[in-house]
């Protein structure tokens, strides 16, 4: 069988930049998959998921990409487009470590054959300990049923339920939880204190 990896980038302390992530979180949830599909949150972890691409025939991602088009746009790019587009603009420096994993791959001789990146265009990433913005949160749907239509296309169809997997994040730190245990914005501060500059009243 296809060997395939779903994978989730980005950095979710960093408001949209969390989008891949979530997305693969919100697909282990609502889908059981055959056990040639692997989803994983690969976060910021750069050449560390090098051993996971080599295990993988086809590779499927999920992430916020500077697409330069009005916030909430949600684009595909597939096979060879997926490393040239990585390289053109970087958001980050986790798509900076996510390029250097497919150059890597590419180099050794075993990039997955199939590549498929669906991306978000950010609403706000200047936000740090923020989540994501809701017109971005909304569109995880969408990008659920674009990677539905792709994985029929690589012969796999999930069923209803949820497939709970170590390769996700902990669930101290899973969408509801973080969210549900977020402090106000004046208390968390994430964007500055008025009382501590100069001349505030």
């Amino acid at each position: 069988m296809t060997r395939i990896l779903i994978l989730g980038i980005g950095n979710m302390l960093w408001a949209d930049e969390g989008f891949g992530v979530r997305c693969i979180e919100a697909m282990a949830d609502r889908w059981s998959f055959p056990t040639n599909v692997r989803l994983l949150d690969g976060g910021t972890q750069g050449l560390y998921l090098l051993p996971f691409l080599e295990e993988a025939d086809a590779l499927l991602v999920f992430d916020a990409i500077d697409y330069g088009l009005p916030p909430g746009t949600m684009k595909l790019i597939e096979g060879d487009d997926v490393p040239a587009f990585m390289g053109a603009k970087k958001m980050s420096l986790h798509q900076t470590g996510f390029q250097d994993v497919i150059a890597t791959a590419t180099l050794m001789g075993y990039r997955p054959a199939s590549l498929a990146l669906i991306g978000c265009q950010p609403v706000e990433l200047e936000d740090f300990g923020g989540g994501l913005r809701p017109l971005v949160a909304a569109r995880i749907d969408t990008a659920l049923q674009m990677a539905l239509d792709i994985l029929a296309r690589w012969g796999v169809t999930p069923t209803p339920g949820g497939c709970p997997s170590p390769d996700l994040a902990h669930p101290s730190i899973r969408h509801d939880a973080y969210e549900a245990g977020r402090p106000s914005d004046r208390d968390a501060c994430r964007t500055g204190d008025d009382r501590f500059f100069p001349g505030a009243a």
